[in-house]
């Protein structure tokens, strides 16, 4: 079975993210089962779900065949240069643990998407840096989002792909408030450096990924 996942691997924010040089010393964190969807999956149902705007005749996929200057931090993995009004930015950005094992097993699973609120000019070249093994075979940004009451809500049915066939993962629920019976919600992440979510969400996905239905496979995972 051919799916689609539309996934994000950092905090997103409307132009930049903002970064500390700080590093949370906790102590190890054991992952999380699967009852992460008792704890984090958003409360709206699918019946109070707006309604999304009527789909473009054009897809945003060809055929199937919400920020400020990052400060400098000394462990980045990534320096990026934005160029904002004529001036040229350095952005510094850390990957989340485990991102690399997580984007390829995702790219072993599902056919993946990039899907950001982020602008271009810094979105793109971050995921040059980050995917290098081109897991994502389409880039969506800014542009392709629709603005709604105040957010960039990524609207699932422009993509041109199965809904029931299709997933969003997401740490903000304004960003699929129209499918939220798609989604596979995440916890946002900082500077924490012992943090597991990623390796929590590997077994869900690849359950999610047999599923013919991922409709009636999430709402089983969600169940008491």
């Amino acid at each position: 079975m051919e799916s689609s996942i539309i996934t994000q691997v950092q905090k997103e924010d409307s132009q930049l993210p903002s970064k500390t040089g700080q590093v949370n010393k906790s102590s190890p964190k054991k992952p999380r089962s699967r009852n992460i969807f008792k704890a984090l999956f958003c409360c709206l149902r699918a019946q109070d779900a707006p309604q999304p705007p009527p789909p473009a005749q054009d897809t945003l996929l060809p055929p199937e065949d919400n920020g400020t200057i990052a400060k400098p931090i000394s462990n980045a993995d990534f320096i990026v240069p934005v160029e904002i009004e004529g001036t040229t930015h350095q952005v510094y950005v850390l990957k989340r643990p485990h991102v690399d094992q997580f984007l390829q097993r995702m790219g072993e699973l599902f056919e993946c998407v990039l899907f950001t609120a982020s602008l271009a000019k810094y979105a793109d070249p971050v995921t040059d840096l980050l995917d290098q093994c081109g897991v994502f075979r389409t880039r969506l940004f800014r542009e392709s989002c629709v603005f709604h009451q105040g957010c960039y809500v990524k609207d699932l049915s422009r993509l041109g792909r199965q809904l029931n066939k299709t997933l969003i993962l997401d740490n903000s629920p304004a960003s699929y408030i129209f499918h939220p019976e798609n989604a596979v919600p995440v916890v946002s992440w900082f500077d924490d450096l012992e943090d597991t979510e990623l390796l929590s969400l590997l077994p869900v996905f690849e359950e999610l990924s047999e599923a013919d239905d991922v409709y009636a496979k999430l709402q089983q995972l969600r169940a008491p």
